[in-house]
């Protein structure tokens, strides 16, 4: 309810059409729950073609140089820290992997991004969540969840 989606297929430019729908202010809060696995952007390319190159090497060597020079596809996140308004709030469950990738940031720092990320532990909880969150009672009040609407 109040949800607005952007399709990347059917918009140009994502942040810039959330950015319109907010009147120049952006969201107050963005999931990146894609990660590395993004794709689409000339960045991205260049990562999983580093992630591609990893995967012909050794299993020890492969491990070492990932974990000193690798690369992630970093596409949905920077166009997640693009939609964020300032002082918003950025999610990242979505998981990266690269040790060598350049984030913006002074960009996040500028905008006072609060950013909060790990991984969403969903298999361990899954068989005791759904149910509660299926049932028509809502104990959990997820129907709620919601703090604000938007015109």
């Amino acid at each position: 309810d109040g949800v607005e989606p952007f399709d990347l297929r059917e918009t140009d430019d994502v942040p810039a059409a959330i950015r319109q729908e907010t009147h120049g202010r952006g969201s107050d809060a963005v999931i990146d729950a894609v990660g590395m696995e993004a794709h689409g952007s000339t960045l991205s390319s260049v990562g999983k073609l580093a992630q591609h190159m990893a995967t012909l090497l050794p299993t020890g060597v492969a491990r070492t140089v990932m974990n000193r020079a690798g690369l992630d596809r970093l596409g949905a996140l920077y166009t997640a820290i693009d939609c964020v308004r300032r002082g918003g709030t950025l999610s990242l469950s979505g998981v990266y992997g690269g040790q060598a990738d350049p984030l913006p940031m002074l960009t996040l720092f500028d905008k006072q991004v609060q950013l909060r990320m790990g991984q969403a532990n969903v298999k361990h909880w899954i068989e005791a969540i759904m149910p509660l969150v299926a049932e028509s009672s809502d104990p959990l009040g997820v129907e709620n969840f919601a703090t604000h609407t938007l015109p």
